[in-house]
């Protein structure tokens, strides 16, 4: 495949998928601005990385993985920073109790080591299938059932204690 060719697929195959990888960049970010930040950095990767590509059908994949990377290092050079909305500002700030917990799927998800978040929204969220998510993990397929089956229990575990905060 020529390159103008790789290049055009990758155009479409951005256009069209465009809301799939901000929501997976903001599933690790849970922000608009910094989840716009890393889709728009990972094309910039794709983009000087192109020629890379080996198998251009695949591209789909091959960009999530870049999202995933890009959103895992983000987080990572962020990791001393706590980030707080208005709302919970305003919440702390008033001194004000729940009367009930709340379970947050999204805030026990973020409770689990990455290796495990990372396949449960690739599967869960992303609808991805097994094979796909071996290859945009760059890990093999039992690795991947591993995962997801142990980060399911331990999500489990999470929620029914009640240890989501």
């Amino acid at each position: 495949m020529k390159k103008k060719e790789v290049h055009a697929l990758f155009v479409t195959c951005v256009t069209e998928h465009k809301e799939d990888f901000y929501r997976l960049a903001y599933s690790y970010v849970k922000n608009q601005e910094d989840a716009l930040d890393i889709v728009q950095e990972s094309i910039k990767k794709a983009l000087i990385s192109i020629e890379s590509i080996k198998d251009p059908h695949s591209i789909k994949s091959w960009f999530y993985k870049i999202v995933v990377r890009t959103s895992i290092d983000f987080l990572r050079s962020q990791k001393k920073h706590l980030y707080m909305d208005n709302q919970t500002i305003d919440f702390l700030s008033h001194g004000k109790e729940e009367v009930y917990e709340d379970i947050d799927l999204h805030k026990a998800l973020d409770q689990l080591p990455i290796q495990y978040k990372t396949v449960i929204i690739l599967r869960f969220f992303e609808d991805l299938k097994i094979e796909d998510i071996a290859e945009i993990v760059d890990e093999n397929i039992n690795t991947v059932k591993t995962r997801l089956y142990r980060g399911l229990k331990l999500l489990r575990i999470t929620i029914n204690k009640g240890d989501v905060e």
